[in-house]
């Protein structure tokens, strides 16, 4: 029997502190819940109300190949929106510029605002290969996810626009998974979404099959727009953000509870 005069053997460290418990399988709700909580924190210090998502392949490089231009596109799209965007900045930063965090057009889309002196966010995700933060990413708003959909989730929570370059398989789930939420109306907002170059989308997906075969209803195709320059791009977003997104804004950073209940009109 221990003897109760003699030292305790070395206490075990409380749950929250315990390593070993925190990556077991057992604590995996409570690592799913601080993907949500961690960047929500951030984004209330930072006074990030929204957000406009630039989504595009990690592989698009400055200056490397056939799909360059895309990179420059990015990045003035991402700067001229942020020029505009700083007139609505009030205790509040609207229509912050905010990517995956890795390279591509993922930069290309930080560096823009970057290069227009604003806040830009970077939603990062740990692979085997290509994926690592940038560095135009404001420090604070730079984020590390394990778990995709809570990732997905953060694009979409603050998003009042997207804009989808040319990209591969994750750059078609991510813009799939905002299309379907858009249809299936599961988002408490009107979102513009733009298709960026298309030439390169109408050859990849043929939407028009879609229409014709019966999966998808001809207004589906009004969900989202093409556009093949920086201004005509930027023209488009003026106007979708102008009509949906300052007019009928509550004035401030959507509230938890529209994100347990998304089906809740916007300023409900």
């Amino acid at each position: 029997m221990p003897n109760p005069t003699e030292p305790h053997s070395e206490r075990r460290p409380v749950a929250y502190l315990n390593d070993k418990f925190l990556n077991s399988p057992d604590a995996r709700a409570l690592r799913i819940l601080s993907e949500f909580l961690e960047p929500l924190a951030h984004f209330r210090r930072e006074k990030v109300r929204d957000t406009v998502v630039f989504f595009g392949s990690a592989r698009i490089r400055e200056g490397e190949g056939e799909l360059a231009r895309y990179y420059d596109d990015a990045r003035s799209l991402a700067r001229m929106l942020t020029e505009w965007s700083q007139q609505f900045t009030n205790n509040t930063y609207r229509f912050v510029v905010c990517s995956g965090g890795g390279p591509g057009i993922m930069e290309a889309a930080n560096r823009g605002a970057a290069d227009a002196g604003g806040k830009t966010v970077g939603l990062n995700i740990g692979l085997p290969f290509e994926q690592f933060p940038n560095p135009y990413i404001t420090p604070e708003l730079s984020f590390e996810f394990h778990y995709f959909f809570m990732r997905k989730f953060w694009f979409a929570y603050l998003a009042k626009a997207l804009v989808v370059f040319p990209g591969g398989f994750g750059t078609l789930d991510e813009m799939m998974e905002i299309l379907t939420l858009t249809q299936t109306q599961k988002l408490a907002k009107r979102m513009t979404v733009l298709l960026y170059g298309s030439e390169y989308w109408k050859e990849i997906i043929n939407f028009e099959a879609l229409v014709k075969y019966g999966t998808i209803a001809r207004e589906d195709l009004n969900l989202f727009q093409f556009a093949d320059d920086p201004a005509t791009a930027f023209e488009l977003l003026k106007t979708g953000l102008a009509e949906y997104a300052v007019q009928h804004d509550t004035p401030e950073m959507p509230a938890i509870s529209k994100s347990i209940n998304p089906q809740k009109p916007e300023g409900a």
